[in-house]
C-alpha cells in the first residue's frame, strides 16, 4: 500500500460520507469532508489534498464542475469520480477532465480502497516527476523580471549558452548567480550534468581532492578511488561559484585544465580527457579581486571570454512587487494558507528599499511575512523597521511628508538614513566596491566609511 494522504471526500449524503471517512482512516490516511463542489473549493483554500473522492451528482455544484474548476486552478490533485448513475458519456467526459479513477455505486469498498490507493501512487509519481522537470528547468522558469536589465540578461543568456566559451559571472551576493549558470546550461544542450561547486564553502585542503578525484591510497583515507567534479562534469558544465576564494596554488592547476582539456586525479600517473565548459562566478569585481592577489590575471582572462553582469535589485525596482508576489504565494502554499495582499503602502516600501541582500533577501522577509501574517492583507508592522521606513524611490521629500498621518512622520532619522544609505550604496557601485575611492567620492574618511556599510547591513 502507497503511504497515508490528506484526502478529500466530497458527498452530500452524510451517511456516504461518514462509511467513506472511516474506512479510509482505518486505511491511515487524513480525512476532511464538503457537502457539495463548492464548500470543496473552500476547503483547498484552506489546505492542500492528496486526493479527492467525489459524487458525480450533487446541488450547487457537481463532481464534474468540481473537477473543471480544480483544473483550471491549476490543482493537480488526483481525482476519484462516484456516481450511481453512471453512463459512457460522463465517464469519458470526466476522464478527459483528468480524472483518474471513475466508479459505479453501489460498489464493494475493497474497490474503493484499490483505487484510493492507486491514485495517490498515481498522485506521487505525478509529484516526483514535476519535480524533476522542475530541477530540469531551474535556472531558467525561476526567472522573474520584466525590466530592461533583466531583458539584457535574458539576451546574453541565449548568446552565451550554444558556444562552449567560459562564462564569467559577476554580480552582488544574492542576486542569482547560479540560476544564471543553471539557465546557461540548460539553454545550452549539453547532454552532461551542471555540477555547482562552491569554492568558498570547502576548506582549501579538501577543495583539490573535490575538484580532481583521488587514487585509492593517494593520502591517508583515501580508500578507494574517487571521481573529482571536473570528470564528473565532463560533457556537461562545472559552475565554480566563488571563484576568487580559490588557492592560488589550485588556481594554476585550474588554467592547466582549461588549457590542456585534460584532468589527473590526485595519486593517478595518467590524465584523463575531459569535455568541460566551466561558468565562474564571483560576488568581487574581478579585477579588484586580481590587484588584491585573490585571482590571477591569467586565469581571469582564460575565464572572462564571456562576461556577464548580474543587476542588483536596486537597480531593477520595477521587478521587486512581481518578486515579492511570487515568494509569498510560494510560501503561503506551502505552509497550506492564502496568499495574503501585498498593500500599496507595502509595496513602496519594498521598492524603496535597497536590499543590500538582494533577491535572497526579498525571498526571505516574504517567507517570514507567509508566516507570521494572520490576516488577508500585509501590514506595515509586519516589515522590519530598515524596510518600513524606507519611501518611495526618487521621491520629493516635502511630497513624502505631507503623506504621513501625524507628527512621527516628521522624523528626520528615517529619511536621513534611507538616503545615506542609497548614497553609499550608489558610490561603491560606481567605484567598483573599492572602498576607498569610494569614500574619496563621498567625502568622509574610510573609517567612517567603513562604520556606516557595517552600520546599514551593506
Amino acid at each position: 500500500m502507497t503511504g497515508a494522504g490528506r484526502i478529500l471526500v466530497v458527498d452530500d449524503e452524510q451517511k456516504m460520507r461518514r462509511l467513506l471517512e472511516m474506512a479510509l482512516r482505518n486505511m491511515g490516511h487524513e480525512v476532511a469532508e464538503a457537502a457539495d463542489g463548492e464548500e470543496a473549493l473552500a476547503r483547498f483554500n484552506e489546505s492542500p489534498f492528496d486526493l479527492v473522492l467525489t459524487d458525480m451528482r450533487m446541488p450547487r455544484m457537481n463532481g464534474l464542475q468540481l473537477l473543471r474548476n480544480l483544473r483550471e486552478r491549476g490543482e493537480e490533485v488526483p481525482v476519484v469520480m462516484l456516481t450511481a448513475h453512471g453512463t459512457v458519456e460522463s465517464a469519458v467526459e470526466a476522464m478527459k477532465l483528468g480524472a483518474v479513477d471513475y466508479i459505479i455505486r453501489p460498489f464493494e469498498m475493497e474497490t474503493v480502497e484499490l483505487a484510493v490507493t492507486r491514485a495517490l501512487a498515481m498522485g506521487a509519481v505525478q509529484r516526483e516527476n514535476r519535480y524533476l522537470r522542475d530541477e530540469v528547468d531551474r535556472g531558467w522558469g525561476e526567472f522573474i523580471g520584466r525590466s530592461s536589465r533583466m531583458q539584457r540578461l535574458y539576451e546574453l543568456i541565449q548568446q552565451a549558452a550554444p558556444a562552449r566559451s567560459s562564462v564569467f559571472i559577476a554580480g552582488e551576493t544574492g542576486t542569482g548567480k547560479e540560476l544564471v549558470a543553471r539557465a546557461i546550461h540548460h539553454a545550452s544542450g549539453r547532454q552532461g550534468l551542471f555540477v555547482p561547486i562552491n569554492c568558498a564553502a570547502i576548506p582549501a585542503e579538501l577543495l583539490e581532492s573535490e575538484l580532481f578525484g583521488f587514487q585509492k591510497g593517494a593520502f591517508t583515507g583515501a580508500n578507494r578511488d574517487k571521481m573529482g567534479k571536473f570528470e564528473l562534469a565532463s560533457g556537461g558544465t562545472l559552475f565554480l561559484d566563488e571563484i576568487t576564494e580559490m588557492p592560488a596554488a589550485l588556481q594554476a592547476k585550474l588554467l592547466r585544465v582549461l588549457q590542456e582539456s585534460t584532468v589527473e586525479r590526485l595519486g593517478a600517473n595518467r590524465a584523463v580527457a575531459v569535455d568541460l565548459r566551466v561558468v565562474a562566478a564571483t560576488n568581487r569585481a574581478p579585477q579588484q579581486a586580481v590587484s588584491d592577489g585573490q585571482l590571477r590575471q591569467d586565469l581571469l582572462y582564460r575565464l572572462d571570454v564571456v562576461h556577464i553582469d548580474v543587476p542588483p535589485l536596486r537597480e531593477r525596482r520595477e521587478d521587486i512587487p512581481l518578486l515579492a508576489a511570487h515568494f509569498l504565494q510560494q510560501y503561503s502554499r506551502e505552509l497550506g494558507r492564502r496568499t495574503p495582499h501585498l498593500t500599496d503602502a507595502v509595496l513602496q516600501c519594498l521598492s524603496g528599499y535597497a536590499w543590500p541582500g538582494n533577491v535572497r533577501e526579498l525571498e526571505n522577509l516574504m517567507e517570514r511575512i507567509a508566516v507570521l501574517c494572520r490576516g488577508e492583507t500585509v501590514t506595515l508592522d509586519l516589515l522590519p523597521p530598515e524596510v518600513s521606513q524606507a519611501g518611495p524611490v526618487g521621491a520629493d521629500p516635502a511630497a513624502v511628508l505631507e503623506q504621513g498621518e501625524g507628527p512621527e512622520s516628521l522624523t528626520l532619522q528615517p529619511h536621513v538614513e534611507s538616503l545615506e544609505r542609497h548614497l553609499i550604496q550608489e558610490a561603491l557601485r560606481r567605484s567598483d566596491n573599492n572602498k576607498s575611492a569610494a569614500a574619496r567620492a563621498l567625502q568622509i574618511s574610510e573609517r567612517s566609511l567603513w562604520y556606516k556599510i557595517k552600520k546599514y547591513g551593506i
